[in-house]
């Protein structure tokens, strides 16, 4: 799993360098400005409606489509995967219809504070992205189809064609049309489907029109979604309040939490997501054959691993808020005023990071026991403290507030996670998982003095962004260092197979 886990590491990297070429692209051309957050609010509209189905759908799939394979065999498991995939389509049909009768007053639900020419924009953005759910249903579900069959690589290099796509969209409508940035997200996720078409034929899928919806597994795998359905839409509305709050706060300030959040959004995808995917596909199977021993071994070392990488790029993240968003962003139409705001919500959002890592590897143990109920109930909760908060800080701390807020739910949610979990299989390991946190979280914080003060150094005859540059790689050499004297479990395991590797190959 680890090797597994390493390998989708360095291929998000990749693929999130594209994201985040993408979003400075974005902000060079457009910055914080009316037209990034009515383009936004475009690419937002369609991902929190549809999200609310597509993400219960799926990832009830993983599960549902393991015990359907090992008990019912191959071709079962195609017409399983056909029949929801034709009812993520009719889904989608319904709502297309309706976005596109009452785009108006969708629009202004999700940014309230949009007027004239920005509010024009994105109704008229989000009529052509809506179209994009029926690509993106589709996607989830090969995504798992993929993953269940142990391709974890195309899954991950999809974001390629994705953002390919988006940033010849930007780069064109400089040159035309602010309109082709909407036919440029249809395009997108297009190439995002061709690109997984051979991966799904090579592991043998082949698509029929199979409407066989009083199939008892899709019955019972559309029972366990409703739950996530419910969880994943109070996330929805968090995000929903979230940008309608940053719409009144500040014009550019959808455009500034997104890319504070996009950078939150990057440690995740590369770290967490990474070890998350592979544990989910194996510990669903593992949940199939009782093996409850395993999923507790595969859950601590998932944890383990996330808090050695997520640590250091919170602590980072936290102590270079401003000069990091300068680095990436800090250029074109993307002025002082977009560099401070972005930098304050990246600040507040680094403070639950690594609780919202965490909080997702606990969501997806509960689901490979097929308990969806007790993640929608954290949510539910999460959600309620999250809005509370959100209308509290914000009168204070502005575009921060709401970052802090949501910091402080995702930490929150994440205890209450490992005492449900804990209850529902046992003890697994938290004395040990405690004891590597805070060894981890003490090489995390001295590697940021040792970084701060090395960047203050260094400012003082270099430019800040080479100052930022070489900072980080003294925190990155020093933490490495620690970390390898603290004799933490999972690190003496992966510096062992590297050397074990490495005296192979001298012999």
């Amino acid at each position: 799993m680890k090797k597994t886990a390493l390998i989708l590491m360095v291929l998000t990297i990749f693929s999130k360098i594209m994201g985040f070429s993408r979003d400075i692209i974005l902000s060079y051309f457009y910055g914080a400005s009316g037209v990034s957050d009515a383009y936004l609010i475009s690419l937002t509209i369609p991902t929190v409606i549809f999200t609310f189905v597509g993400v219960g759908l799926s990832t009830t799939f993983i599960p549902i489509f393991s015990q359907v394979l090992q008990e019912d065999g191959e071709e079962k498991a195609n017409d399983f995967t056909n029949n929801v995939i034709n009812l993520l389509m009719l889904i989608s049909s319904i709502i297309v219809i309706a976005v596109l009768f009452f785009s108006g007053p969708i629009v202004k639900i999700f940014a309230s504070g949009f007027e004239g020419k920005t509010l024009s924009l994105a109704i008229s953005l989000t009529r052509i992205t809506i179209f994009s759910i029926y690509i993106t249903g589709i996607i989830y579900i090969f995504k798992g189809y993929l993953e269940i069959k142990n391709n974890f690589i195309a899954p991950v290099l999809i974001g390629i064609p994705l953002n390919l796509f988006l940033i010849t969209s930007i780069f064109l409508s400089t040159k035309t049309d602010l309109i082709v940035l909407g036919y440029g997200k249809i395009a997108a996720v297009i190439a995002q489907l061709f690109f997984l078409t051979p991966f799904l034929v090579k592991k043998g899928y082949q698509y029929n029109f199979n409407f066989g919806f009083s199939n008892p597994r899709l019955k019972k795998m559309m029972y366990l979604s409703i739950p996530i359905i419910l969880g994943t839409s109070v996330n929805q509305i968090n995000m929903l309040v979230d940008r309608t709050l940053a719409s009144q706060v500040a014009i550019g300030g959808i455009s500034a939490l997104n890319y504070a959040d996009q950078l939150n959004s990057f440690v995740q995808g590369i770290f967490v997501m990474s070890i998350a995917t592979v544990m989910f596909a194996t510990i669903s199977k593992m949940a199939v054959e009782k093996n409850i021993v395993g999923i507790k071994k595969s859950l601590g070392e998932s944890i383990t691993g996330i808090s050695l990488l997520v640590l250091p790029a919170m602590v980072g993240s936290m102590i270079f808020a401003v000069p990091i968003v300068s680095l990436l962003f800090g250029r074109g139409e993307f002025d002082n005023r977009a560099v401070l705001m972005s930098s304050e919500a990246l600040y507040y959002y680094s403070i639950g990071m690594i609780a919202l890592g965490v909080r997702e590897v606990l969501a997806r143990a509960f689901y490979s026991l097929q308990d969806t109920k007790t993640p929608m109930i954290n949510a539910a909760i999460g959600m309620i403290l999250n809005i509370a908060l959100n209308f509290i800080l914000v009168q204070y701390l502005g575009l921060g507030g709401l970052a802090l807020a949501t910091s402080i739910a995702a930490i929150f949610t994440t205890v209450l996670m490992f005492i449900s979990l804990r209850k529902k299989i046992g003890p697994f390991g938290m004395k040990q998982i405690s004891i590597s946190f805070l060894k981890i979280l003490f090489a995390s914080l001295i590697m940021g003095g040792l970084a701060k003060l090395s960047f203050n150094y260094l400012t003082t005859s270099l430019s800040q962004n080479f100052s930022l540059l070489i900072a980080i790689g003294v925190g990155a050499v020093s933490y490495f260092v620690i970390i390898y004297f603290m004799k933490i479990e999972d690190v003496d395991v992966i510096v062992g197979a590297i050397k074990k590797k490495f005296g192979r190959g001298v012999a």
